[in-house]
């Protein structure tokens, strides 16, 4: 496994191979991503197709071997918060710009592990039940979004597309860049630096360097709006 983890790129890391970590893993290799496991019990990983590494991922040599250094973001899904405290500690340490999720047991424990570098911290127990209420209270919407995010059957699908300083859409109006024209997707939100949306914005939303764009499509019709973004 070390020569093929050895030339991969854009990967993302999953810590931990319990059963959040197996469902992050599924999630992930459903939409195209590759993902490098990580764990410390070698029975656990036996049988595991995926890129693996067996070890503690709170070490660095660890993470290293993962590919830390080449990874797009590192999810630490371990057994407790205190083992996820540690390997986003280890994790920001190597990588100061890597995005890092991580999974919090305790609400108590999501401000800390923020403070060690985690650039989002997901209480899976509060996700679940949050996304039973919504089947409840809007069952319709909630399996549409489900469809579109996780289930992969309808042709349409979300996506995040980055404008970059030298980008031609820069400095041009949504109804000047004629996105919806000439790509067919359609942005649904503008994202700013701050971290602010820009939910269905209007024509005149100017486009700058750095916002993101949320948008849905078709596969062609993104891949179309991410080469007008670049």
């Amino acid at each position: 496994m070390q020569f093929r983890i050895d030339r991969m790129a854009g990967h993302v890391i999953v810590c931990g191979w319990g059963r959040v970590g197996q469902a992050v893993g599924a999630h992930l290799i459903g939409n195209g991503h590759e993902v490098v496991v990580v764990d410390i019990d070698p029975e656990r990983l036996d049988g595991v197709s995926l890129p693996h590494v067996v070890g503690d991922a709170n070490e660095d040599d660890c993470l290293r071997q993962a590919g830390i250094e080449r990874a797009r973001a590192v999810v630490a899904a371990l057994a407790t918060d205190a083992e996820n405290l540690f390997a986003t500690l280890s994790a920001r340490a190597l990588c100061p710009d890597l995005f890092i999720i991580a999974r919090a047991r305790q609400m108590e424990s999501q401000s800390k592990l923020l403070q060690a570098g985690a650039d989002r911290v997901v209480n899976p127990q509060h996700i679940g039940g949050a996304r039973m209420a919504a089947f409840a209270a809007q069952p319709n919407v909630a399996e549409f979004l489900d469809v579109v995010m996780h289930d992969g059957s309808l042709e349409f699908r979300l996506e995040e597309v980055v404008i970059p300083p030298s980008s031609p859409l820069a400095g041009k109006s949504l109804r000047d860049s004629h996105l919806r024209d000439s790509t067919g997707a359609l942005v649904l939100a503008v994202r700013a630096p701050d971290g602010t949306f820009t939910t269905n914005p209007v024509p005149e939303t100017v486009l700058q360097p750095g916002q993101v764009l949320i948008a849905i499509g078709t596969n062609d019709q993104l891949s179309a709006l991410v080469a007008a973004a670049r």
